[in-house]
This record gives C-alpha cells, sequence and structure tokens, in this order.
C-alpha cells in the first residue's frame, strides 16, 4: 500500500520515477504522475444515444447493456435517453453523437436502400443518408454496381458488399426483435396483413360484428366499410406510444416520421409494395422504352384527384421529384424573385433522398404521362423511385421558401422542411379530419380515391381511422383490452405478452420484423474513425445474448440489415454465433484477457485497467 503519512516531495518524486528503482503500487503511481506534473492518457470515452423506455420497447435496455459490456472492457461508457425528436435531431441531422441504438427505416430492406444509407457522397447529408459520415471507396464500388445490374449478377455483388460491411462496421446489428402486438380478436382477421405498412392497413379484413360502445371515438363497426343502420361509421382505432402524428403531418419532415404508415395512408406513391413486388398505384402503368440509360414513361390514373377536390396531374408529379431535388425550387421563392440564402445550391429534402435521387430529369408529357429518365441504373432499381409521396404543387409551392423562425432567416432550409403540415393535403385513400395534439388524429375515407370500391385494388374497409396516444406499452395493451382501441399500432416489448394472455378477448400478434436494431457509429470521431476499433467494439455484443433477454426469445440475432431476404449471404448466417465478429466471451460474459489482446492487436493500452489510446 501507499504509504500516506510520509509526504512525498516533488524533487523525490521526480528522482523515483526517473530511476525506476521503487515499485510502486496504481493508486501511488497515479498521485505521483499528478505530482509530477504530468497526467496519464485519457480513458476512450463513449456516449450512446437512445430512446426512452416509454417510447421504445427495447432501445433503452439494449443500449445500457452495450454500455456494461464497454466498461467491462475499461471504456468510460454512458448511456443518455431522450425524445424520438430529439435523438433524431442529433443522430440525423447535426451528426452530433458518438453512438447511437435505434432501430433502421424499413427502406434499408430493399437492398438498394443501402445505397443512401452508406455511400460517401451522403457522408454530410442530413436525415437517414449516411449519418454514421462512413466512408470507403470499395463500398463505394459495390454500391453503385448493384444498381447498374440485375439477377445473378446483382446477388454476387451483394454478397461481397454485405461481406465488406461485417467487417468495417459502420454499425453493428443488435438483433431484429419480434412485433408484438395487442389485438382485439374479433375485430378483424389481423394474420391477414402487415400493421407495418400503409397497404397492410388498406387491406386489414374488418369482421362483421356487432356495433360496440365506450372509448374515445368509440362507435358501431360493420365488415363492409360502410355505415350502419343506425349511421354511425365503422372506425378502426389504433393505441400507439408514438404522440408525433399528432402534431406534424409533414411526410418530409425526418424528426416526426418513425415510419411512414400514416402518411402512406394520406398521400399516393406511383407505385407500392403488393405480393413481394411494387406495382402500379398511382400509376395505372409504366413501362421503359430504353434501359440504358433507363427511361420511364409513367401514366397516371385518370380519376385521381387531391382532397380539397382539384384534379391530380402529370404537373403535380413532376413538381414532387423537382422539391424533393432542391426544396428551393432552384432558390426561387412563389413570385418568382431570387432569394440570398436559397440560391447557391440546392436544398434536397433528407428523407426520400435516395429514390429521388435515382431520378434525372421528370417531365410531364400531358396531364397524364411522365417520363422519367435515370442514370446509371438497372429498371429492376429505377423502380424504387416510385415509392415516393406525390405531392399537390398548388400547396407546396408556397413553402419554397427560406425557413425562419420569429423573422430570423435560419439558413439553407426552407419551409417545405418545417410546416407541420395540418391540415394536410394529398391524394391518398384516407383525407385529414382533426388532432388533438399528443392525444389523437382522426382520419376518414376519402371516397374521390380510386381505390374505394374497387375491391382488386383493397381500399379501406373502414370509414374512420383513430389514432389514440398512450403513455407506455402497458398502457397501450390496456387500452385495447377495455375496448377502447381495437389494436396496438406500435409494437409492444415482450413484457406484456403474458398479460395479453391472460386478457379475454385479446390476441396476440408476432411477427418477424423487417427493421433491425442497431449500435450506430459516428466514423467522424476519434477512435470511432478506426475500422479495426470498430471491429472490436463488435466482439463486445453477444446478439444472442440480446435476443434470449432484452427481447426474451422474441428476435432473431444477424449480422447484417438484409437477413431474412433472398439477398442475404449464407456466409452471414448465424450458426454458433455471429461469423465475422465473435462474441469475446461466452454466453453474454467477456473474457476480460480475450478483450484486452484484442484492443492491444488493434493499437490500443490499458493503463489501471483502462482502455487509452494507441501506442505512440
Amino acid at each position: 500500500m501507499c504509504d500516506r503519512s510520509r509526504p512525498v516531495g516533488r524533487r523525490a518524486a521526480l528522482a523515483g520515477i526517473a530511476g525506476g528503482a521503487t515499485v510502486l503500487s496504481g493508486g501511488c503511481l497515479q498521485r505521483l504522475r499528478s505530482v509530477a506534473g504530468w497526467r496519464s492518457p485519457e480513458q476512450v470515452r463513449l456516449r450512446i444515444e437512445t430512446l426512452p423506455a416509454d417510447a421504445d420497447p427495447y432501445a433503452l435496455e439494449l443500449a445500457r447493456t452495450v454500455a456494461e459490456w464497454f466498461r467491462t472492457a475499461g471504456l468510460d461508457a454512458q448511456v443518455l435517453p431522450m425524445s424520438e425528436q430529439e435523438l433524431s435531431r442529433q443522430t440525423l441531422l447535426r451528426g452530433a453523437f458518438d453512438l447511437f441504438v435505434t432501430r433502421l427505416p424499413a427502406w434499408v430492406r430493399d437492398p438498394d436502400g443501402l445505397y443512401p444509407l452508406l455511400h460517401s457522397q451522403y457522408a454530410d447529408a442530413p436525415g437517414w443518408q449516411n449519418p454514421f459520415g462512413y466512408a470507403d471507396l470499395e463500398v463505394d464500388d459495390l454500391l453503385e454496381a448493384q444498381r447498374r445490374v440485375a439477377g445473378g449478377r446483382r446477388y454476387d455483388t451483394l454478397d461481397q458488399l454485405q461481406r465488406r460491411l461485417a467487417r468495417s462496421q459502420p454499425f453493428t446489428v443488435l438483433g431484429f426483435a419480434d412485433d408484438v402486438r395487442a389485438a382485439d380478436r374479433h375485430r378483424a382477421d389481423w394474420g391477414a396483413a402487415d400493421l407495418d405498412t400503409a397497404q397492410g392497413y388498406l387491406s386489414l379484413p374488418i369482421a362483421d360484428v356487432a356495433p360496440s360502445v365506450g372509448g374515445a371515438e368509440g362507435v358501431g363497426r360493420r365488415g363492409d366499410g360502410r355505415r350502419g343502420d343506425d349511421g354511425e361509421p365503422t372506425t378502426l382505432r389504433l393505441a400507439s406510444t408514438d404522440h408525433r402524428a399528432t402534431t406534424n403531418l409533414n411526410p418530409l419532415s425526418v424528426e416526426f416520421r418513425r415510419n411512414g404508415v400514416l402518411t402512406g395512408l394520406l398521400y399516393d406513391s406511383l407505385g407500392r409494395e403488393a405480393d413481394g413486388r411494387l406495382q402500379p398505384w398511382l400509376a395505372e402503368r409504366w413501362e421503359f422504352p430504353r434501359t440504358d440509360p433507363a427511361v420511364a414513361e409513367v401514366h397516371l390514373r385518370e380519376d385521381a384527384e387531391w382532397h380539397d377536390g382539384v384534379a391530380l396531374t402529370a404537373e403535380d408529379v413532376a413538381f414532387t421529384y423537382d422539391l424533393l431535388a432542391d426544396t428551393s425550387l432552384g432558390g426561387t421563392v412563389p413570385d418568382g424573385t431570387e432569394t440570398t440564402t436559397q440560391a447557391s445550391a440546392p436544398v434536397p429534402a433528407p428523407r426520400f433522398r435516395g429514390r429521388s435521387g435515382l431520378v434525372e430529369t421528370v417531365t410531364a408529357l400531358d396531364s397524364a404521362t411522365v417520363e422519367f429518365r435515370f442514370g446509371g441504373v438497372h429498371p429492376t432499381v429505377a423502380v424504387r423511385a416510385f415509392t415516393v409521396p406525390v405531392l399537390p404543387a398548388h400547396v407546396w409551392r408556397e413553402r419554397t421558401g427560406p425557413a425562419t423562425f420569429g423573422g430570423i432567416d435560419v439558413g439553407p432550409v426552407t419551409d417545405a422542411l418545417v410546416t407541420n403540415n395540418i391540415p394536410p393535403v394529398g391524394s391518398g385513400p384516407l383525407r385529414f379530419v382533426r388532432n388533438t395534439p399528443r392525444e389523437s388524429l382522426v382520419l376518414e375515407r376519402f371516397d374521390g380515391h380510386f381505390s374505394v370500391g374497387a375491391l382488386d385494388l383493397g381500399g379501406p374497409a373502414f370509414d374512420r381511422l383513430v389514432v389514440l396516444i398512450a403513455g407506455s406499452d402497458v398502457s397501450c395493451v390496456e387500452r385495447v383490452a377495455s375496448g377502447d382501441a381495437d389494436v396496438t399500432a406500435t409494437p409492444v416489448g415482450a413484457e406484456t405478452v403474458p398479460r395479453i394472455g391472460r386478457r379475454a378477448g385479446l390476441e396476440l400478434l408476432v411477427e418477424r420484423s423487417a427493421t433491425p436494431y442497431v449500435l450506430g457509429y459516428n466514423v467522424r470521431r476519434p477512435h470511432l474513425n478506426n475500422p479495426r476499433f470498430r471491429n472490436t467494439l463488435a466482439g463486445l455484443v453477444d446478439g444472442t445474448h440480446l435476443v434470449e433477454t432484452v427481447f426474451d426469445g422474441y428476435g432473431h440475432p444477424a449480422v447484417g440489415p438484409l437477413w431474412d431476404t433472398r439477398w442475404y449471404p449464407a456466409a452471414l448466417e448465424w450458426d454458433d454465433g455471429n461469423p465475422v465478429t465473435p462474441f469475446l466471451g461466452r454466453r453474454g460474459d467477456l473474457d476480460e484477457e480475450r478483450v484486452r489482446e484484442a484492443f492491444r492487436e488493434a493499437g490500443y493500452r490499458y493503463d489501471d485497467g483502462r482502455l487509452v489510446g494507441g501506442r505512440t
């Protein structure tokens, strides 16, 4: 032990350190370093940002478990929970983070979704366009190559791409948590629809049951989607923990959109996923008269109109893609005058940039025909551009000026990106009725929509959709159990499964999720800019343990985001563990000697059990 009863003079301390004759304990060494006027190297420090438990059933516990592994490995790791809106701003808009834990957006499940997620050209772009700041020229080449080919050649390219990503780790997949929901078993054939998509709600078969009483917006219900004998509308009621749709319905907003389900019901896209492939929706049909470079002619439905009664034309489609490419429309305001803040550079919309970026030009050939020209992409990839929401030019053209708050110009941001868009004017099968911020949202069927009454198109089997906000997963389940709601729209945590199973009349819905939880790295930051360091961090994560403990077995470990798709390489399948970055331990417990050796091989060293910077 260090003898604290005897003072250590500065000269004696320096002599002892210089001579190296005295063997000191760790505590004495730290004290002498302080006396000598120099400090030990700084411990590697990481902050993990994520959502609180009332906003996401798993993110906070995932982050805490990962942070504990990091601390065991000698890192200074802390978890910072914050609201969904603030997390999006910090990670997707400002890049002001070390690491984050959240789910990837659903569009990443399309292999071309990896292009905007990881291509270096988006390293400084806002939104889900490469929030990691990741740059790898070989990855760029592979991302570009998979856009130009199809069939087996594309599969081989994506195989190489996913293997390289698994080694370089721009993010670490923590696992796919199953989507767990509670539903009124008598209300609908829940197993027949995907409740993660707008199309799933439109195809939901509503049961023909007697009218019910109680609950907010509780009204009579019928299976044919028509009003009952009592004149009350058929209503589908959703319980949700995500209140953001009650305050903002801007489809371009990054920080307010967990997914596009509700805006997908308010706005039409040219095509929608159905039966495993993209099919025309607002478009009657499309064809590609040229494939190299790809050129498409899109023919719109003649009966399409906006919710305010204005006809939807090819000009609206062309306007939409011009707006997504530059929300200032070339730096002009509605009267045609040039602005000083927007004219110097385009202001693209952060959402949908990967898809709209496939398009080079869009031209309205006549009122119902649009020509799309694409650059360097195969038609099988080019059609992804048809999945963005089409916006009414007569509404959004007035939102292309620079955004201001309190009369202050906030820089290269336009009104189109900051408006809450309430009330929204879309062309979708549902239209806006009213909202109560942080409490409820009411939509109703738009009888002018082309899908209403067309069984082959799958129009809504209900008159009204109501979203009711609950404060927690348990509250969501209780709303369904009490008859106030028909289903939990947002998935709930696995801890609610016993509660759902015990309640009469409730049906437990469990589906494989299309989106993984990830640990995202800000590779612009020290240490995290080192792929060897990130690869070693990935070895501190036991995906099997996370599935068993955090997801309570309702989930699956995986190496990459394309798991469970036909594009996923066999070499990345999870057998006895992660085949690329195996866990440096066993059954959730780290082997500290293996961990230390791995970090030493990565160029780091330890000081009194603390991981510190690399060797000099």
